[in-house]
């Protein structure tokens, strides 16, 4: 994998034959084009292809093509709760092709590269059961807290939960301290706060997150003295030592098995941001939630996303010669995250970013989106040979 190690996070994902292997059995079982593209493509995966757990139709199709043709591709999506290796296994079953963990960016793949919070003890919210704890651990870090801990040692934190103990306490762990606002030394302090994945308990973590964002320095059970402070910034309000607030996923919504787009994480958020203001008083009195925001459309996202294409290209190129692309076609169904985040990247490497929205997701055929794709089309094969046209790709 040394064509990748640019990329620091490509060090932290379990070691497999690797997108080497996948070019090895595809140069085994296809004509091979004499030369190799200049562009690629980035797909979302919930509304492009899949619908909840199912492939779209032409789905493989697509994907399969691309293969043959070398024609470099990642799928880049808002959506987590599982490991890399676990999602790309599935993926690879349900859309029929390989794929690799170089290939396959989620929302939370960028936490692993936050090296300076390992050591500390970080909160992560949201997925099922504590998976998501076992994707912060397989990442690196060392000491793991959930909602679900603190309701388990704490049953009155939370009153409105209490019926869910049983499920709870199947997974949960001990508290590596104890809640003690009268010993603050000795308490649990919280350091940052992860949002890998849409919360389902929303009640439990909306309570817990403000509570610790408006603790002292993040101890459990601290109220700080600084909050309502107008002398400071933000009103006091997170002034105080209290732990970065990070989300993983914008989506207001996603789509899913029900003919209607559902809520996601960016629906909880809002929540939160609701909450907040009329604890705070909100923007209206000078206070605002500060957190870090990842995912599309959010820059950060299609940076990791455009070095791991150069890097697929650069190896398919096997020289020095530097693996920079012309154009990418980003394939998506939201237009709030997909096209917005396609339309507004300006790539470091003067890559020029296409959007191309497919109307298998969230988009409803007929209505003006709110971000204006470069193309629309009907599916994800649509979408591929639109892209190959414009290229003047064949066969």
């Amino acid at each position: 994998m040394a064509a990748y190690a640019s990329v620091r996070h490509i060090a932290r994902l379990p070691r497999c034959n690797g997108y080497h292997t996948l070019i090895r059995r595809l140069q085994t079982a296809a004509a091979i084009p004499p030369r190799i593209p200049e562009f690629a493509f980035a797909f979302d995966i919930d509304g492009v292809l899949l619908r909840s757990s199912d492939a779209l139709p032409r789905a493989h199709k697509a994907l399969s093509y691309l293969q043959s043709q070398r024609i470099p591709f990642i799928l880049l999506t808002n959506g987590g709760g599982k490991h890399e290796a676990d999602r790309v296994a599935d993926l690879s079953n349900k859309l029929g092709v390989p794929i690799d963990t170089t290939m396959f960016i989620q929302s939370h793949t960028p936490f692993a590269d936050l090296d300076h919070l390992k050591d500390k003890t970080v909160m992560v919210v949201g997925g099922e059961a504590d998976k998501c704890r076992t994707v912060a651990e397989a990442y690196g870090f060392k000491t793991v807290v959930t909602p679900g801990d603190v309701l388990a040692a704490y049953p009155d934190v939370w009153p409105f939960s209490q019926q869910l103990l049983p499920y709870y306490e199947s997974f949960t762990r001990p508290l590596p301290a104890p809640i003690n606002s009268a010993s603050p030394s000795t308490s649990l302090r919280i350091d940052a706060i992860f949002v890998y994945n849409d919360p389902r308990d929303w009640g439990l973590d909306l309570q817990i997150i403000k509570d610790v964002l408006l603790s002292k320095q993040g101890i459990f059970g601290t109220l700080s003295a600084k909050n309502g402070d107008t002398a400071l910034p933000n009103h006091g309000y997170q002034q105080d030592g209290q732990p970065t607030l990070y989300f993983s996923n914008p989506d207001l919504l996603w789509a899913a098995k029900y003919h209607l787009p559902r809520l996601g994480q960016g629906g909880f958020r809002e929540a939160l941001e609701g909450v907040w203001a009329a604890i705070t008083g909100g923007e209206p009195h000078g206070v605002e939630l500060q957190k870090v925001i990842m995912g599309k459309p959010y820059r950060l996202t299609y940076e990791f996303a455009e070095k791991r294409l150069i890097s697929h290209r650069q190896y398919l190129l096997r020289s020095d010669e530097p693996g920079n692309l012309k154009r990418v076609y980003m394939v998506g169904d939201n237009p709030a995250s997909d096209i917005a985040g396609g339309n507004n990247y300006e790539s470091p490497y003067g890559t020029d970013w296409a959007s191309v929205l497919v109307q298998t997701g969230v988009y409803v055929e007929g209505t003006k989106p709110a971000y204006q794709p470069r193309k629309i089309v009907n599916d994800v094969w649509d979408a591929v040979m639109w892209a190959a046209a414009q290229e003047k790709w064949t066969t």
